[in-house]
């Protein structure tokens, strides 16, 4: 080789190295934006779905009477941002090296605002609030229609009837919407439509209004028609992933895309890569929701569980089973903040290490009870007390009644024709790795454990992800996830069906006890 011939092989060399130097220090990433119940975050992930950094902001709850829970609209768009903000802040990353943003938010919580103004007409009415009882018990004779149309049980739970009691009690509020000038959405609509202008949602939020058809995955008129509310009103469907529009470069100093949107719930279930028919997983957080794939066709419940849109990914629709259980978390943080039990939710652990007792019965109905009982009217009531009782068993036993409630969905999703042998568990509560020995024993099924607790974010960042073209299918996310723990039952069958039939009892006591007037 000729001193010449050298000279221009280590022109090419370093040429090449600093060419794979400058693509090691071009980082991408996607934003995820997770609005929950009780916070507001934003997430940065790589593109191998790890989580580079975060920031976070507490959701203020408002009870402006027993059994209505408020938020402020506004107050979580600005924390959005803020979250936003902060995210570049501490990271080396900025906007220019987002390449999508995926968004998933609590369900069901509804804001309507003045478009012309920006500004919400009341406050966000939220999931678990219970203020239209009255009013979705005089829609019973429509339960079969509703249903059949939506997959969904009559329930204050659901967007339309609070979109009904927004018409009702603002002034002027009737007129405006048939105007045109009052639009609705769950708060990743708002959310989207503040940062783009874009009025849009996406199926499986739609999915939980009570007002989108299943079947034809579009709004329908009859239901419409049913809750007099003005079809002017509601935001364009889309599919999971897509373009909903881009966050004007005024927020952020650059145009970022917006390219995937999933209810929370929804999102946990893509997160946990339950993609086959008969996948099932558990969100331990604010409420518990536990979800099971059932493949392209919905499946009605006739043991009053839910049935929903899963997802819509590239062209293919999958449906879910769920089961609602409206509090879980809510437990852990009313014996600590309304108690004082304890100081922080993580040593309400060491109650199961320290209680014995199985005789003390905690059914936590504070926003009434889910599937499969679906009482608005009851409340919450503690079994079993004598003078002996401490702080530990009474925080045993609500720990104890997510594993039973849990097991309430468990038998009523294999009386539709799921059988559930195995649990996929997310979320907050999932850290709690002995509430998931007792969750195996009492619903005798083999837990397993995320390998991270963000499922949620990690759903709305792998459907990001999917429109980006970073996997190339719902297999290809499957096989990067791997659980953190497995659990197996170690309980006999036979003291679970005792400890079982004693739960039972109790909550038919909490029943009767809201039918007493």
């Amino acid at each position: 080789m000729t001193f010449c011939q050298l000279k221009w092989l280590v022109l090419v060399f370093l040429i090449t190295f600093n060419s794979f130097l400058n693509a090691m220090d071009t980082q991408q990433a996607i934003l995820v934006i997770d609005q929950g119940t009780t916070s507001t975050r934003a997430l940065l992930f790589s593109p191998s779905a790890e989580i580079l950094t975060e920031s976070r902001r507490d959701v203020t709850q408002h009870y402006p009477e027993p059994g209505w829970v408020e938020q402020d609209a506004l107050a979580i768009f600005e924390d959005t941002l803020a979250c936003i903000h902060e995210l570049f802040e501490k990271s080396s990353l900025s906007p220019k090296d987002i390449k999508g943003i995926g968004i998933t938010n609590q369900r069901e919580t509804t804001v309507v605002w003045d478009k012309r103004t920006g500004e919400p007409v009341y406050n966000a009415i939220v999931w678990q609030d219970r203020r239209t009882s009255d009013y979705c018990r005089s829609l019973e004779p429509h339960a079969d229609l509703i249903q059949s149309k939506t997959g969904l049980v009559i329930d204050p739970y659901f967007s339309a009837s609070k979109i009904r009691w927004i018409l009702d009690h603002i002034d002027g509020a009737p007129e405006l919407a048939e105007q045109g000038h009052l639009l609705f959405g769950t708060i990743d609509t708002w959310l989207i439509w503040k940062f783009t202008g874009q009025h849009v949602t996406d199926i499986t939020n739609a999915s939980r209004t009570q007002l989108a058809n299943i079947n034809t995955l579009d709004w329908d008129q009859d239901l419409l028609n049913l809750f007099g509310i003005p079809d002017k009103m509601l935001p364009n469907i889309k599919s999971n992933h897509g373009h909903f529009g881009k966050i004007d470069a005024a927020f952020l100093g650059h145009s970022l895309p917006i390219l995937a949107s999933a209810g929370d719930q929804q999102a946990a279930l893509i997160g946990q890569g339950c993609f086959s028919k008969g996948m099932t997983k558990s969100t331990l957080g604010t409420g518990c929701f536990i979800m099971t794939n059932t493949g392209d066709q919905p499946l009605q419940s006739t043991h009053k569980l839910l049935t929903t849109v899963a997802y819509q990914i590239q062209g293919t629709t999958h449906y879910a089973l769920e089961g609602s259980i409206f509090n879980a978390g809510t437990v852990v943080n009313w014996l600590k903040d309304n108690l004082n039990f304890f100081n922080t939710s993580q040593e309400s652990e060491q109650a199961l290490h320290t209680s014995t007792r199985d005789d003390i019965l905690f059914v936590p109905a504070f926003t009434g009870l889910g599937a499969p009982y679906w009482s608005s009217s009851a409340r919450g009531s503690i079994f079993g007390l004598d003078r002996s009782t401490t702080k530990a068993d009474i925080t045993k036993a609500g720990l104890d009644a997510l594993c039973y409630q849990s097991e309430d969905l468990k038998q009523a999703i294999e009386q539709d024709g799921a059988p559930l042998s195995l649990l996929r568990v997310d979320g907050g509560m999932a850290k709690n790795e002995t509430l998931l020995h007792r969750m195996a024993d009492i619903c005798q099924v083999t837990v397993e454990q995320a390998a991270t607790a963000e499922s949620t974010a990690l759903g709305a960042f792998y459907l990001a992800a999917l429109e980006l073209k970073w996997f190339d299918s719902v297999e290809a996310i499957s096989n990067t996830l791997k659980p953190n723990k497995i659990f197996e039952p170690a309980m006999s069958a036979k003291k679970q069906q005792a400890l079982y039939a004693h739960w039972q009892q109790a909550v038919k006591a909490c029943l009767l006890q809201a039918e007493t007037p």
